[in-house]
């Protein structure tokens, strides 16, 4: 079956998203919007330092966005995308869902979150078997025990990149968020799932020896991946090719919210300071607008190379 093909993919529903989503669509191209919007930090909070509003909540602003891109005719999928590989024609991307999509270009929208347990044993071990991003440092567990915390897409697709590598994997979650179809995929994976289970501690003095759950069981393992939302900025990096500023908590982008990747744009928290509403709607216009150029521009050259065949 083909895949579906979109000329703007945004992944990330808060402000940088929604906005790119409204101006992309508005360029007259075939735009998917991916996200679940409540896991944006603008649904939960009250605005009001943007300008013409003095009091509103997030999640008013967020609702009454996600209409406007729908009403210029942007579709919503509100899965967490698992894994981007560009094949030289367009980025397929693989949903939550299992399903694959292409796009022609990328905005990526997703925030920065880096989400920590504050477990025991957690600081003092990072980089020594404690890690925040499987396609970083996944590679260095081959043939090992290791264990991944969390609950959402992050944490899924990273148990499934980490079962072609490790000995064994086991899965920390207190309440599995993902889509049915992902559940299913999980379970039959072969990871040891431990899901209403909690992190007590993380056992070791120069290395990750152990993880001991809050019901008092201890998993022997040399890794603890820490995963605890959808893709972040590392995962993201290390898939694509993206370059990173000097903190390695960014995307460099330029003028147009391109990044060193040709297609692939970026707005909002995810491209730095000031983590601000206002700043994350100005860079989603200028991503959705670069990304739906761009989209239209490949089209074309590639409608044109098929004429010539």
């Amino acid at each position: 079956m083909d895949k579906p093909i979109f000329d703007v993919v945004i992944l990330g529903s808060g402000p940088a998203g929604i906005q790119a989503a409204i101006h992309a669509s508005r360029k007259k191209t075939r735009v998917l919007l991916m996200g679940r919007m409540n896991k944006s930090s603008l649904f939960w909070a009250h605005v009001e330092n943007f300008l013409g509003m003095f009091k509103t909540s997030g999640e008013e602003m967020l609702t009454t966005g996600l209409a406007q891109a729908k009403s210029f005719g942007t579709e919503v999928l509100e899965e967490d995308a698992l894994n981007i590989t560009p094949t030289g024609l367009c980025f397929q991307i693989e949903t939550e869902s299992g399903a694959e999509i292409c796009a022609r270009s990328l905005v990526i929208a997703t925030g920065t979150t880096r989400n920590k347990l504050g477990a025991p044993g957690e600081k003092e071990l990072l980089g020594r078997g404690v890690s925040y991003c499987v396609d970083c440092d996944g590679g260095f567990f081959k043939g090992e025990d290791v264990a991944i915390v969390g609950g959402q897409s992050a944490a899924a697709g990273g148990t499934l990149t980490l079962l072609a590598l490790a000995k064994s994997v086991h899965l920390v979650s207190e309440s599995l968020d993902v889509t049915p179809a992902l559940k299913t995929k999980l379970a039959e994976s072969g990871a040891i799932i431990h899901e209403g289970a909690k992190v007590k501690t993380i056992h070791g003095d120069t290395q990750v020896t152990a993880l001991e759950l809050s019901d008092g069981v201890v998993l022997p393992v040399a890794g603890v991946f820490i995963e605890l939302g959808a893709k972040g900025v590392l995962e993201l990096a290390a898939s694509l090719g993206l370059t990173l500023d000097e903190s390695m908590k960014y995307l460099e982008t330029d003028k147009r919210q391109a990044t060193n990747i040709p297609g692939v744009f970026a707005a909002g928290d995810i491209c730095g300071a000031p983590l601000q509403m206002a700043k994350a709607v100005g860079e989603g216009c200028v991503a959705g607008i670069s990304a739906a150029t761009y989209a239209k521009n490949l089209k074309l050259a590639q409608e044109g190379a098929a004429e010539e065949e």
